[in-house]
């Protein structure tokens, strides 16, 4: 295993009226985060929040070109980003999950202290794959055919990228003492966006070539 400082290049926040970031995802212009009663759209440019969705939003973020998935306590909710209307629900996994992600079709979703990463059909929540982690999932992304997730246990946080098939931690990016990740989503080029949980932060994290 590889492993390296993470390297910090901006941090947005704290956001006013915000207790916590939880989920992050990404949606090309606007980097949407769960902040228990809302997602908030947050325009990278500028820091400043775009939009608001009034829906229940706890734990992961995905989307998947068209539509909003968000973690809320048992259930998956499918969010139509538009009009913020939920349009259709699955089960978590086992009745709980942490960090989420979208790809090639299926949502990968992380469960926190299950310390698991479940691979979903997103129409029925139908477990396809499961792997098996040493430490705290907490957030979950793809990025050009890796895939890469957070942890966060005490005072110690890293970004994970582990082999999609055998769970091989193959990289590891470590935050610094106290900054944790509650979120994880990728630019779909060379930087990650972090939740910051109860700090109401957000950060960018350089992905490493």
């Amino acid at each position: 295993m590889k492993r390296t400082p993470a390297t910090i290049l901006r941090e947005y926040g704290p956001f006013p009226c915000v207790a916590r970031v939880n989920g992050v995802t990404y949606d090309g212009a606007h980097v949407w985060i769960a902040t228990d009663d809302a997602l908030a759209a947050i325009d990278p440019a500028s820091g400043k929040t775009a939009r608001k969705l009034d829906v229940a939003a706890h734990a992961g973020t995905a989307f998947d070109g068209r539509r909003l998935y968000q973690i809320a306590g048992d259930r998956i909710q499918t969010i139509d980003p538009e009009s913020g209307r939920v349009i259709a629900t699955i089960p978590t996994p086992e009745g709980g999950a942490s960090g989420m992600a979208w790809a090639d079709g299926t949502l990968w979703v992380g469960q926190h202290r299950a310390r698991k990463i479940h691979q979903l059909d997103p129409e029925t929540g139908a477990i396809l794959r499961t792997l098996e982690s040493n430490r705290f999932v907490t957030g979950v992304t793809w990025v050009d055919g890796e895939l890469w997730h957070a942890t966060w246990e005490g005072d110690e946080s890293a970004l994970r990228r582990i082999d999609p098939e055998s769970g091989e931690v193959l990289t590891q990016l470590d935050m610094p003492a106290g900054v944790g990740v509650s979120g994880l989503e990728s630019d779909g080029a060379d930087t990650f966006f972090c939740g910051g949980g109860a700090s109401a932060k957000l950060r960018v994290v350089r992905r490493p070539k």
